[in-house]
C-alpha cells in the first residue's frame, strides 16, 4: 500500500474548497463519547437502526415524516414487544397505509429485534457493545451488524452508527474514489481484504491529526471531488 498524503495537506486543500477553517469546521459531525453513547436504550437504537434501513434507497424526508407511526405500531420498539407481534401482525404493518408497504424492511424490524435482544444478553446492551468497541477496528463492527442483522450491509450500518454519534467514517462516493485514485485501496470496498485498507488507512490519519474518524472522513470528503458528505 502506498503512504497515505500527509492529513495536514488534505485539510488545507479542503479548507481553500469550502471557504476557510471556520466554515470547514461548521460541517464536522458531532461524535458522542461513550458515557453519551451508553445512554441509549435498546428501543430508541432499534428504532434509529430500523428507520436507517427504511431510509437506504428511500427518500429520507417520507421515512422521517411517517417514523411517529412506526413508533406506535411497533410500541415504540421495545425489543421484547416488537418479538410478540405474530406473522400476521407484521403482515398487516407491512401492508398498512400509514407505513411504508415494505415487506422484506418491516420484516427486518423483527429480525433486527431478535439481534438487539442476543447482543443484550451477551453485553448488557447494544449501546455497550456499540459504545465499547474500538473506533480503529470500526469496519469489524460493520461486519459484525452485517452478519448479525438484518438489511444492513452497504453503508447502512455504517450510517446508522454515525447517526447515534458513534465515532465512524463513511464511504461515500468521494471517499472511495479518493483511496482508489491514490492507489490506498486495492481490493473492493465490501470485502474484508479492502475493508482493513481502508482502516488502515484511516488509522493512520487519526493517529497523525488527533481528530475523530468522523471529521477525517468529512474532511476528506470536502478536500476531493463532487463534496458529497
Amino acid at each position: 500500500m502506498i503512504k497515505p498524503e500527509d492529513f495536514a495537506t488534505i485539510y488545507a486543500r479542503a479548507c481553500e474548497r469550502k471557504g476557510g477553517a471556520e466554515q470547514l469546521e461548521s460541517l464536522l459531525p458531532k461524535v458522542c463519547s461513550t458515557e453519551e453513547l451508553l445512554e441509549y436504550t435498546d428501543a430508541e437504537l432499534l428504532s434509529a437502526l430500523s428507520k436507517q434501513v427504511f431510509q437506504s434507497g428511500f427518500v429520507w424526508k417520507v421515512v422521517e415524516h411517517k417514523w411517529p407511526a412506526y413508533e406506535e405500531a411497533f410500541f415504540g420498539f421495545e425489543p421484547m414487544k416488537v418479538l410478540m407481534l405474530s406473522p400476521e401482525q407484521l403482515q398487516a404493518r407491512a401492508e398498512d397505509s400509514r407505513l411504508i408497504r415494505h415487506q422484506k424492511k418491516t420484516q427486518a424490524i423483527y429480525d433486527n429485534a431478535l439481534m438487539v435482544q442476543d447482543i443484550a444478553r451477551e453485553h448488557g446492551s447494544l449501546a455497550r457493545y456499540i459504545a465499547l468497541w474500538p473506533v480503529e477496528e470500526i469496519t469489524s463492527l460493520w461486519q459484525e451488524l452485517k452478519r448479525r442483522g438484518a438489511r444492513l450491509g452497504g453503508n447502512t450500518g455504517p450510517y446508522f452508527l454515525r447517526g447515534i454519534g458513534k465515532d465512524c467514517f463513511l464511504l461515500t462516493a468521494d471517499v472511495q474514489n479518493y483511496l482508489k485514485s491514490h492507489k490506498l485501496v486495492d481490493a473492493g470496498f465490501s470485502s474484508k481484504s479492502g475493508l482493513a485498507q481502508v482502516q488502515a488507512v484511516f488509522n493512520h490519519w487519526q493517529q497523525s491529526s488527533g481528530r475523530s474518524m468522523a471529521a477525517i472522513s468529512r474532511i476528506l470528503a470536502c478536500s476531493t471531488g463532487d463534496n458529497r458528505i
